[in-house]
Parts: structure tokens; C-alpha cells; sequence
């Protein structure tokens, strides 16, 4: 795929280095006690990697999916991805109402 696609990278060293919280934070999922607990930690760090690689703000763009999750179609799951999510919502991202208070 590297050799036809200019932007993609030869190696994953900054993916590998992305994910490297899973395993630092190893004795504290260690008590995920199934299979299941451990998958659900594995599908809650995949977006805040990702996020994280794309340079999102994390808070804003989960406030606007999780505001857009029960009313999107869901044979459009795609778009609330971090990688389409950051084209098509980032620049009129959903706000919580907490956000407009002063701090």
C-alpha cells in the first residue's frame, strides 16, 4: 500500500507509540475480570488514540458524538469516526451546555 500512496508510512512506530498507553496502564485494566471488560477498555482507548494522532480536542469531539450517537443514522456510523468526524463536524462541533459557563 506504501508504494502506490504517497501518504501512508512505511512503518507504524507512531501508531505502536499512540497505543503504548494500553500497556502502561496494564495493572490498572488488570482487573477487567473477562474477556468481555477487557474488550470494552480496547474499544474505549481505539477512539482516543485515534483522536489524539488527528490532533483533536478529545473533549469536544466526544461531547458532539455522544450528543450525535442516538439520532445518527446508523448506516452512516462511519462519519462519527475520529478520521470523518474531524472533516465533516469539527468546525461547528456540538457543545454541552457546561461549555458556555464561565469557568
Amino acid at each position: 500500500m506504501f508504494l502506490t500512496d504517497p501518504d501512508v508510512p512505511i512503518d507504524t512506530d507512531h501508531l505502536e507509540r499512540a497505543l503504548r498507553a494500553i500497556p502502561m496502564g496494564r495493572k490498572n485494566w488488570m482487573f477487567c475480570w473477562t474477556g468481555l471488560g477487557a474488550r470494552h477498555v480496547g474499544i474505549r482507548q481505539s477512539p482516543i488514540v485515534t483522536r489524539r494522532l488527528h490532533g483533536m480536542k478529545r473533549y469536544d469531539c466526544l461531547v458532539d458524538v455522544l450528543q450525535r450517537v442516538g439520532q445518527h443514522p446508523a448506516d452512516r456510523v462511519s462519519e462519527i469516526t475520529p478520521r470523518c468526524w474531524k472533516a465533516l463536524f469539527a468546525p461547528n462541533a456540538l457543545r454541552s451546555p457546561l461549555h458556555r459557563q464561565a469557568p
